[in-house]
């Protein structure tokens, strides 16, 4: 398969981390702690609080949970969590490089993930 690249000249790095997470109870402010938890170990700046939404009752029980959003100087960080499932997917995008592997350990590490899949595109 021959992958296109659009728009090289604009630099982006954009990581996918999804997993099943244990030993924590997610709520806001796990959310909010994760965000700060990330952008510090990844050296990212964000430029304005992280945006959470929860719309409980507004679905079908299997996808009640979280969408999160923090905006990054750089981009930003979307963070999902299904709760009745434990699962979680983030996605990472910036326009200035970050070490994969922390935001991976960090990712893991922070919800206590054993079961995940990464990719970077």
């Amino acid at each position: 398969m021959n992958e296109k690249k659009i728009a090289p000249e604009i630099k982006r790095q954009r990581l996918l981390i999804e997993g099943y997470y244990s030993d924590i109870e997610v709520n806001e402010n796990v959310i909010k702690d994760y965000f700060y938890t990330i952008l510090n170990n990844l050296k990212l700046k964000a430029y304005g609080e992280p945006i959470i939404f929860s719309p409980e009752g507004m679905g079908s029980p299997e996808n009640q949970g979280y969408d999160a959003f923090i905006p990054l100087i750089d981009s930003g960080i979307s963070l999902y969590i299904w709760t009745n499932s434990k699962f979680l997917s983030v996605v990472i995008y910036t326009c200035k490089n970050f070490s994969e592997e922390t935001a991976l350990k960090s990712t893991k590490d922070f919800f206590n993930i054993k079961e995940f899949l990464s990719k970077s595109f």
